[in-house]
């Protein structure tokens, strides 16, 4: 019986085992047939991706197969923020006036035409507002360049830029900022360029406009040399 025992242990060093093994399975499908949980106690930790493969596994076939990093990263999903938009006014200005906009407010008559990001359907040309999409925390970003400049003597009325949501027809100003700028004493002009940038709340449907308070102090003659612009996106739920 020892004997036999021995032969057979020798068979099996110079005999090739082609035989599939199966783990949960009388049935294996490949060399090694794992049916159930894998657990690993220790795994070596590598601080580089050189000279490492990646192992993934096919969802059709349930194989393990070998990834490159550089194939795994290029074929990663990627995701597109479509509440996006971007918009450039540097001709044909002028402002509207709407009776639900809080008083001393007028809207930049931004057009769907001067947009640089963004798709069409977040913009409305009846009223020239960015439509919200879905509830979330939006960063908004507004600038104004009041032609060439302003007499001083008009800063003291305090006009300046002013974001307004209109939300179930009631209009609001979310935010605004005066005009500012160094005084030019000799030609008694101030030049004039303000901004606001930050964060919002919004709700779905809500209307974005964006425009001047205080506009009935400013002469609309120097419009025509004014540039305005505003970029949206959604940053948060």
């Amino acid at each position: 019986m020892k004997r036999f025992i021995i032969f057979l242990v020798l068979g099996l060093f110079f005999h090739p085992i082609n035989a599939q093994v199966g783990i949960g399975t009388d049935n294996p499908q490949a060399t090694l047939d794992v049916r159930g949980n894998l657990k690993v106690s220790t795994v070596p930790t590598s601080t580089t991706m050189t000279n490492y493969h990646v192992l993934a596994i096919n969802d059709g076939t349930t194989e393990v197969t070998m990834v490159t990093p550089a194939t795994l990263f290029t074929t990663l999903p990627t995701t597109t923020n479509t509440t996006v938009y971007a918009a450039k006014k540097t001709s044909g200005m002028s402002l509207l006036s709407l009776g639900l906009f809080p008083s001393g407010f007028r809207a930049v008559n931004f057009l769907a035409a001067e947009r640089s990001l963004g798709a069409a359907t977040l913009f409305s040309d009846t009223d020239n507002t960015y439509i919200i999409p879905s509830d979330g925390i939006y960063a908004v970003n507004f600038t104004f360049k009041y032609g060439t400049g302003l007499q001083a003597s008009l800063l003291a009325n305090s006009p300046g830029i002013g974001i307004v949501r209109t939300r179930a027809g009631v209009a609001t100003t979310i935010d605004n900022r005066p005009f500012s700028g160094a005084n030019l004493v000799l030609l008694s002009l101030t030049i004039s360029e303000t901004g606001i940038s930050s964060i919002y709340s919004f709700q779905a449907n809500d209307r974005i406009s964006f425009g001047l308070t205080g506009s009935t102090a400013l002469d609309v003659g120097l419009l025509g040399a004014s540039t305005a612009s505003f970029s949206i996106y959604k940053i948060s739920n």
